[in-house]
């Protein structure tokens, strides 16, 4: 009963996040809330709220291009990133790719490619675990919330790392939602999957296969593009996610580490 109730919940969540009225009518029955500049479409006004499993995510999402805090900081890292990259003439690697993320990167780069062991249209159906590409293909690799979910994560770093140039680098967030990582016995389907809740300390793992990582935060970055995650993570451990510990405040930074080979 509990465990069909949860279900049900999440469902209505996820329906509830995608429902978006039109932009003028939401610029309307919201002008009174705060304002930002969303750094991928130009959009500016305020953001929609989100449900979310602590509860009401504030200010979370792009109204016009549904980028989130997480895509909207990565995006900018990212241009930060490419900045030293001769990107006319480099390659890059894409791992579950979202939409509006990939319509940018192919633009940039002369060869863009995706790729995933699940989703439909990706230019490479393989497992991060075991990739199929010979040593140095890439120049940049981008996979964002993908660690988190797979068991042997440091052999899916140690694929990453094989198949980047030197000099190259890979853009790998995942969701920090605690100080020390902690490993899931199962992955918990409530959380999309996830088999750890990764923490602070969860970047230490790429300093054993990178020459450098540099983390970039929500504070790296201007306040009008709202790059924190407004949430009450106090509620925390709950049936939904069991293992995560509380965590005090309102207004969490995520975090965008870049490795470098």
């Amino acid at each position: 009963m509990i465990e069909s109730f949860m279900k049900t919940a999440q469902v209505l969540r996820r329906v509830n996040n995608k429902l978006r009225l039109p932009l003028p009518l939401f610029r309307l029955l919201n002008g009174k809330k705060a304002r930002f500049e969303c750094p991928i479409c130009a959009y500016e006004g305020p953001f929609l709220d989100l449900s979310a499993f602590a509860g009401v995510r504030k200010h979370a999402k792009c109204p016009r291009c549904g980028s989130l805090e997480r895509h909207r900081l990565q995006y900018l890292a990212a241009t930060r990133a490419f900045a030293n990259l001769p990107i006319a003439t480099a390659k890059m690697l894409h791992f579950a790719p979202e939409a509006f993320l990939m319509k940018i990167f192919a633009s940039r780069f002369a060869k863009y490619e995706t790729a995933d062991l699940f989703m439909e249209g990706v230019d490479h159906k393989v497992d991060i675990q075991h990739l199929p590409f010979k040593d140095e293909t890439y120049d940049v690799i981008f996979a964002s919330h993908v660690l988190e979910h797979i068991r042997d994560d440091r052999q899916a770093i140690t694929e990453i790392r094989r198949v980047l140039k030197p000099n190259g680098f890979a853009i790998l967030p995942v969701p920090i939602v605690c100080t020390n990582t902690i490993e899931y016995a199962d992955a918990n389907p409530y959380e999309a999957g996830h088999i750890r809740a990764p923490g602070l300390d969860y970047f230490d793992r790429y300093m054993e296969y990178f020459r450098k990582v540099e983390v970039q935060g929500s504070e790296s970055f201007p306040e009008r593009h709202q790059l924190f995650i407004y949430e009450d993570r106090s509620k925390w451990p709950s049936r939904e996610c069991p293992l995560r510990p509380p965590m005090e405040g309102w207004r969490h930074p995520d975090f965008v580490p870049i490795c470098y080979a």
